[in-house]
């Protein structure tokens, strides 16, 4: 992996801690502030294998964040599959947000309590999702997330033959089968998940009532639905139990209408060439449906996990494009 240090530049000062014990890096502006600043608390992508805040894109994007809207940044690195399981990444996400959401914390590096965003990529983004899910429905918790931004976001595992899946079945960085194999490695080493999972025939008889909260047929725009067919899932065919598959913190998209309606305003992107597409496309949907404000930004020539190349030769420009319309997006709303 591509690691960085810590390095402090002329604009941005760089500390590597920890909240409780979850490792955190912090990029604080150094230029006198007149006001209390805004605060971004990012979640890296990596299918909760791999990854860091201190690869090298991500360290990039967050100093990059940090300068450009002279505000306090949050990496957090949060317990990775296989040797963690769920929920000890979602029990990171908010161990971290809830230390840094205390007065004392947020008046250290100078922060305003109401201007305060959670991101994330790809599996940061389902983190991002359910710790936002969290933390808004969460009474203990005084202060609230302004907006959250999710960026080609993983968010439900139940129905692994959506759409997005069929057509990215050999896609560019994450094919169907490298994707399902990591999923299951979140919940389980168990290789009967893997197999069950790519037959769509994974989930328990008594999942059925959660389907229609990803009912791709009802949820997904038509330019999207195509000639696809909806077909029922098989449920009941596995032996196993993980009743984790069940967990709306593991799949953000399974939180009931209720859970969602509290959620703050919401940016989500969308690449067409990611089979994670259709997961952000129906959370557009579900938020919209119950009165959530979406701002929603679909790359017609996006691929999954686009920003980790930021500071490769490949792929460079999309990269830097999401980061320019992310940070911007933020910079209006936060």
């Amino acid at each position: 992996m591509d690691y960085t240090e810590p390095l402090s530049d002329e604009y941005i000062t760089v500390i590597d801690t920890d909240f409780l014990h979850i490792p955190v890096r912090l990029y604080v502006p150094r230029r006198k502030a007149e006001t209390l600043r805004r605060a971004i608390i990012y979640m890296h992508g990596g299918a909760f294998c791999f990854g860091s805040f201190k690869q090298r894109a991500f360290d990039f994007l967050n100093r990059w964040t940090a300068n450009k809207l002279d505000a306090v940044v949050v990496g957090v690195d949060y317990r990775l599959a296989p040797q963690h399981h769920f929920p000890a990444q979602f029990e990171d996400g908010v161990t971290a947000v809830k230390f840094f959401l205390q007065d004392k914390i947020l008046s250290k590096y100078g922060v305003d309590p109401s201007r305060i965003c959670i991101s994330g990529d790809s599996s940061g983004g389902t983190l991002a999702a359910a710790v936002t899910q969290q933390v808004q429905n969460d009474p203990e918790i005084k202060h609230k997330i302004k907006i959250q931004a999710l960026l080609y976001p993983g968010l439900q595992m139940i129905d692994t033959y959506l759409p997005a899946h069929r057509e990215n079945e050999h896609g560019i960085v994450l094919t169907r089968d490298v994707t399902i194999k990591l999923v299951s490695l979140y919940f389980t080493k168990d290789e009967a998940l893997p197999e069950a999972m790519k037959k769509n025939q994974h989930m328990p008889v008594e999942s059925r009532h959660l389907f229609k909260f990803v009912n791709w047929s009802t949820l997904l725009p038509e330019k999207f639905r195509k000639d696809h067919v909806y077909t029922e899932p098989i449920l009941g065919r596995s032996a196993y139990s993980f009743p984790a598959l069940l967990d709306y913190r593991a799949s953000p998209l399974l939180a009931n209408d209720s859970q969602l309606q509290n959620l703050p305003l919401t940016y989500i992107l969308t690449c067409q060439y990611d089979i994670l597409r259709d997961d952000g496309l129906m959370y557009v949907s579900r938020l919209r449906n119950v009165g959530v404000q979406v701002a929603h930004e679909h790359i017609e020539d996006g691929i999954h996990g686009a920003l980790s190349y930021m500071t490769a030769p490949f792929y460079l420009h999309l990269g830097l494009r999401i980061k320019d319309m992310y940070t911007g997006w933020l910079d209006k709303n936060l």
